[in-house]
């Protein structure tokens, strides 16, 4: 049974909005973000070292500084503005046609540390200490992370009526083309019904933000060591997300591309595959997989569709029945060497989001040697993983749209 609970948001005014939103911090690199920042945005408080020339190293003391004073400076110029009541928010996002509604609220640390918001990566200790310094300093979460929860019939109904007869706050399309819309819930008596429901789900799942929500955890573990008086309820132990329903998420698929074969030619690379896979030449036509265990391949200017045989995997072991565990273990790992996929620098990972056309085209160049498209994984295995207490392997889950970060923050005070 998780603890949620409104909160204070800053947020820009509705003139400001789509100026102040950004994309994350962790999907542009600072030469993107400089390039795509605009006056009011964002990304000159979650990327700040863009405000030097040349771009500043994203770790030094004078980018954390000008971090700050860009946050204190968004603030006095009216860009961001906190609510004088505690409420929650809901935050729509469209893509493709579809819309999915989150819940925006503050979830509690000890839920993460007690797993009951339940993780399905690991998370590397260098990156949680980045993100925070960046909590730390500024006092606040500038970001939201993505959870899930297990879909409920009222928040439904609740979130139905919201955005069927309230207006929105915010409600623009982004240079991606992605919808994003936004209402504040000011009723208290529905913020404290939601507070109530949430009592009754037993878990929250993350589904996108490892590292920010570790990160939030630990500096709420620190301010708890350092507060005598600590009692569990102060504003600290508590920190930024946007919740959806399980069942209106879509993951979209998380390709690889590999630089060599590992020795191995064309051919002696192929008949090794056959020893696991059913291996179908389809030629210049891109493949994208239909269904579970199927793969595509690219290699040669050519796509295959390889399916693993019986015996390659085990649907019964939530692991073993991942594609991206097959893919690892009888093709990376057996034929092509790759060990580890975290440091290995043969190997690299492709988001869903730019398309199989992306594969082929760092194949052609001749950057990397092949290429392969997994079939996405589902909610279910996710949850099931999770709820295992297991771990997925690395770059497995792409969720799509991003959350914008700049529509609302949330001050650890």
């Amino acid at each position: 049974m998780v603890k949620i609970k409104p909160f204070k948001g800053i947020r820009p005014p509705k003139a400001y909005a789509s100026e102040v939103a950004s994309r994350p911090y962790d999907v542009l690199n600072s030469q993107e973000a400089q390039q795509e920042a605009g006056e009011k945005s964002l990304l000159h408080i979650i990327k700040p070292e863009i405000d030097f020339t040349p771009i500043a190293d994203e770790h030094s003391e004078k980018v954390y500084d000008k971090a700050v004073e860009n946050f204190k400076k968004w603030q006095a110029n009216g860009w961001l503005v906190q609510d004088r009541e505690e409420k929650y928010y809901i935050y729509a996002q469209t893509m493709d046609g579809r819309t999915q509604y989150g819940l925006v609220a503050c979830c509690h640390f000890e839920d993460y540390l007690s797993g009951k918001i339940k993780k399905h990566e690991l998370t590397r200790r260098d990156k949680e200490e980045d993100r925070m310094k960046h909590v730390r300093i500024q006092n606040a979460n500038l970001e939201p992370v993505f959870f899930s929860y297990p879909a409920c019939k009222e928040m439904d109904e609740i979130v139905s009526k919201i955005v069927s007869t309230q207006e929105p706050e915010y409600d623009f399309t982004a240079e991606d083309g992605f919808g994003h819309t936004f209402w504040c819930i000011d009723d208290p008596e529905t913020n404290k019904r939601i507070t109530t429901i949430f009592e009754k789900i037993p878990a929250l799942y993350v589904a996108d933000g490892h590292h920010r929500t570790a990160a939030a955890a630990l500096v709420g573990s620190e301010k708890k060591a350092a507060n005598p008086t600590h009692t569990g309820n102060e504003e600290y132990c508590y920190f930024l997300a946007v919740i959806f329903p399980d069942n209106q998420l879509k993951i979209i698929d998380y390709n690889r591309v590999v630089k060599d074969l590992n020795g191995l030619s064309e051919d002696d690379f192929l008949k090794k595959l056959s020893d696991c896979f059913e291996i179908r030449e389809i030629g210049e036509t891109i493949y994208k997989p239909v269904e579970l265990h199927n793969f595509g391949m690219y290699l040669n200017h050519k796509w295959y569709s390889l399916t693993a045989k019986p015996g390659t995997y085990n649907d019964f072991d939530p692991i073993g029945v991942l594609d991206v565990t097959i893919l690892s273990d009888k093709i990376l790992n057996d034929i092509l060497g790759i060990k580890d996929l975290r440091t290995d620098k043969r190997i690299d990972f492709v988001g869903g989001i730019r398309g199989l056309e992306e594969l082929k085209k760092r194949v052609d160049s001749g950057e990397m040697k092949v290429a392969f498209a997994l079939y996405p994984v589902s909610m279910k295995q996710l949850i099931d993983i999770a709820d295992s207490g297991n771990i997925m392997p690395p770059k497995t889950t792409w969720f799509e749209p991003k959350l914008r970060s700049g529509l609302i923050i949330h001050k650890l005070d």
